[in-house]
Protein backbone atom coordinates (compact mmCIF):
# COMPACT_ATOMS: atom_id res chain seq x y z
CA UNK A 1 0.00 0.00 0.00
CA UNK A 2 1.23 3.35 -0.94
CA UNK A 3 1.97 5.82 1.96
CA UNK A 4 3.19 9.28 1.61
CA UNK A 5 3.47 11.35 4.81
CA UNK A 6 4.30 15.16 4.60
CA UNK A 7 6.00 17.23 7.21
CA UNK A 8 7.99 20.15 7.64
CA UNK A 9 4.73 22.64 8.10
CA UNK A 10 4.40 25.44 10.48
CA UNK A 11 4.01 29.10 11.22
CA UNK A 12 6.39 31.52 9.57
CA UNK A 13 6.30 35.41 9.43
CA UNK A 14 5.61 36.94 5.96
CA UNK A 15 9.26 36.66 4.00
CA UNK A 16 10.24 33.60 5.88
CA UNK A 17 11.16 30.02 4.68
CA UNK A 18 10.06 27.12 5.14
CA UNK A 19 11.29 23.47 3.83
CA UNK A 20 8.50 20.43 3.59
CA UNK A 21 9.35 17.02 3.14
CA UNK A 22 7.17 14.41 1.83
CA UNK A 23 8.35 10.52 2.19
CA UNK A 24 6.67 7.74 0.54
CA UNK A 25 6.75 3.92 0.91
CA UNK A 26 4.76 0.88 -0.69
CA UNK A 27 6.00 2.44 -4.06
CA UNK A 28 8.84 2.26 -6.26
CA UNK A 29 9.56 5.93 -6.02
CA UNK A 30 11.57 6.52 -8.83
CA UNK A 31 8.28 5.27 -11.06
CA UNK A 32 6.62 8.29 -10.04
CA UNK A 33 6.73 12.04 -11.06
CA UNK A 34 5.77 13.59 -7.59
CA UNK A 35 3.50 17.29 -7.21
CA UNK A 36 2.42 19.40 -4.07
CA UNK A 37 -1.06 20.87 -4.44
CA UNK A 38 -2.62 23.13 -1.80
CA UNK A 39 -6.17 23.54 -0.25
CA UNK A 40 -7.23 26.58 2.22
CA UNK A 41 -11.24 27.28 3.30
CA UNK A 42 -13.03 28.83 0.61
CA UNK A 43 -10.89 27.71 -2.52
CA UNK A 44 -10.48 25.56 -4.86
CA UNK A 45 -7.53 22.51 -4.41
CA UNK A 46 -4.39 24.01 -6.27
CA UNK A 47 -1.42 22.56 -7.90
CA UNK A 48 1.70 23.93 -6.92
CA UNK A 49 5.08 22.03 -8.34
CA UNK A 50 5.73 18.72 -9.85
CA UNK A 51 9.10 17.05 -10.51
CA UNK A 52 9.58 14.72 -12.70
CA UNK A 53 10.67 11.14 -11.70
CA UNK A 54 14.19 12.01 -12.69
CA UNK A 55 14.23 15.29 -11.15
CA UNK A 56 15.04 16.40 -14.72
CA UNK A 57 12.17 18.85 -15.08
CA UNK A 58 9.98 20.74 -12.69
CA UNK A 59 6.92 22.74 -13.18
CA UNK A 60 5.20 25.33 -11.17
CA UNK A 61 2.48 27.30 -10.77
CA UNK A 62 2.65 31.42 -11.68
CA UNK A 63 1.78 32.18 -7.98
CA UNK A 64 4.76 30.43 -6.78
CA UNK A 65 7.35 30.19 -9.58
CA UNK A 66 10.93 32.13 -8.77
CA UNK A 67 9.69 31.64 -4.62
CA UNK A 68 9.33 27.51 -4.48
CA UNK A 69 11.12 25.09 -5.65
CA UNK A 70 10.79 21.09 -5.64
CA UNK A 71 12.71 18.73 -5.40
CA UNK A 72 13.81 14.65 -4.84
CA UNK A 73 16.23 12.89 -3.54
CA UNK A 74 14.91 9.06 -4.78
CA UNK A 75 17.66 7.36 -2.54
CA UNK A 76 15.38 8.50 0.18
CA UNK A 77 12.13 8.18 -1.42
CA UNK A 78 11.87 11.75 -0.75
CA UNK A 79 10.07 14.82 -2.45
CA UNK A 80 10.74 18.16 -1.04
CA UNK A 81 9.34 21.87 -1.41
CA UNK A 82 11.17 25.10 -0.63
CA UNK A 83 9.33 27.55 0.11
CA UNK A 84 10.50 31.51 0.50
CA UNK A 85 9.70 34.60 0.51
CA UNK A 86 6.24 33.63 1.76
CA UNK A 87 3.01 35.71 1.68
CA UNK A 88 0.38 35.39 3.58
CA UNK A 89 -1.82 33.95 1.16
CA UNK A 90 0.12 31.05 1.05
CA UNK A 91 -1.81 29.73 3.67
CA UNK A 92 -3.06 26.11 3.48
CA UNK A 93 -2.82 22.72 3.76
CA UNK A 94 -0.17 21.27 1.67
CA UNK A 95 -0.25 17.98 0.28
CA UNK A 96 2.26 15.60 -0.90
CA UNK A 97 1.03 13.56 -4.39
CA UNK A 98 1.62 11.00 -6.63
CA UNK A 99 2.04 11.30 -10.38
CA UNK A 100 0.50 8.96 -12.57
CA UNK A 101 3.55 7.97 -14.34
CA UNK A 102 7.41 9.18 -14.50
CA UNK A 103 6.75 11.63 -16.85
CA UNK A 104 4.40 15.13 -15.30
CA UNK A 105 1.31 15.12 -17.82
CA UNK A 106 -0.35 18.22 -15.98
CA UNK A 107 -2.65 19.06 -12.99
CA UNK A 108 -4.91 16.40 -13.56
CA UNK A 109 -2.05 13.72 -13.19
CA UNK A 110 -1.68 14.15 -10.01
CA UNK A 111 -3.31 12.60 -7.18
CA UNK A 112 -3.42 8.51 -7.54
CA UNK A 113 -2.26 9.13 -3.56
CA UNK A 114 -2.35 11.58 -1.65
CA UNK A 115 -0.51 12.52 1.65
CA UNK A 116 -2.37 13.57 5.10
CA UNK A 117 -1.39 17.15 4.02
CA UNK A 118 0.59 19.31 6.19
CA UNK A 119 -0.21 22.79 7.73
CA UNK A 120 1.36 26.18 6.37
CA UNK A 121 0.54 29.79 8.18
CA UNK A 122 2.44 32.13 7.21
CA UNK A 123 0.88 35.21 9.07
CA UNK A 124 1.44 38.92 7.93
Amino acid sequence: QVQLVESGGGLVQAGGSLRLSCVASGCTFRSYAMGWCRHSPGKEREFVAAITWSGGSTFYADSVKGRFIVSRDNAKNTVYLQMNSLKPEDTAVYYCATGSSRRYMGPDSLGDYWGQGTQVTVSS
